[in-house]
């Protein structure tokens, strides 16, 4: 079984600021992570090789730096990476980044049987990448996957809804978009990260990918961000004090008075 983990190095969310000229995230000197949802997705890989065998490929679209999150995939036990970055890439929308992607899809030696992606990234949180890949590389999708079984003819997955869960069958080739709830991901061994650190991992870029240039990068692009702003601050707060049924009593009053209760 052939399994892609398609992951995405994004900035700490905690330290990220906004260049107002570009409208794009400021990454210079800001610590970069694997998405965390992705590290769910990696994580469901790996239970499904540790128990019917086959070989996962990580693959993360990005410019050179991201090649640190594919040797991290690698220090946890995935086989192969292979990391999409091309000056003519960048400023992708989630549509040209998910047509990028499936070209690399279709370049790959082996046929794949699973597409795995987290749920979300936590920079964009467009959730739109994995459904754009699905759709692209012409296979079914299933998004909230919480667990995933291999059947006789494709996959048995379920998602995770508001009022519970659905079970589906689905034949493979499939793409599932992973949540938090599915797995915690496994600590790498020592062997696997010193293996990582010298591993070579292929970069392909427009050249290897031949795209129609028309839809890659911020000119292939449908959508631009046009304004970038924080939303307004509203400091009309009201501390109260007393004794704490006073306060409770005091608290109702004024939110029956507001026609919130």
């Amino acid at each position: 079984m052939n399994i892609v983990v398609c992951i995405k190095q994004v900035p700490d969310s905690d330290k990220v600021t906004i260049d107002r000229e570009t409208n794009r995230l400021n990454r210079a000197g800001v610590p970069s992570i694997i998405n965390p949802f992705d590290e769910n997705a990696l994580e469901m890989a790996l239970q499904l090789k540790d128990k019917h065998g086959g070989k996962i490929t990580v693959i993360s679209m990005g410019p050179p730096q991201a090649e640190e999150a594919l040797r991290t995939a690698l220090s946890h036990g995935a086989d192969e990476a292979i990391l999409i970055s091309d000056r003519k890439f960048g400023g992708a929308d989630t549509w040209a980044t998910s047509y990028t992607i499936t070209l690399a899809l279709k370049k790959l030696a082996d046929p794949v049987d699973l597409i795995l992606f987290g749920k979300q990234a936590i920079d964009g949180d467009t959730a739109q990448v994995g459904p754009g890949v699905a759709h692209f590389f012409g296979v079914p999708m299933i998004t909230y996957a919480k667990s995933c079984e291999v059947t006789e003819n494709g996959f048995r997955v379920q998602q995770v809804t508001d009022h519970g869960y659905n079970v589906w069958d689905v034949e493979k080739p499939a793409a599932l978009t992973v949540v938090k709830e599915a797995n915690q991901l496994r600590m790498p061994s020592l062997k696997k990260k010193m293996a990582a650190k010298k591993a070579e991992i292929p970069v392909w870029g427009a050249e290897q990918l031949q795209p129609d240039e028309t839809k890659i990068g911020l000119s292939g692009s449908p959508t631009k961000v046009n304004k970038v702003f924080a939303p307004p601050v509203k400091l009309n707060k009201e501390i109260l004090s007393g004794e704490p049924a006073d306060m409770v009593k005091e608290l109702i009053y004024k939110l029956r008075e507001k026609k919130v209760l």
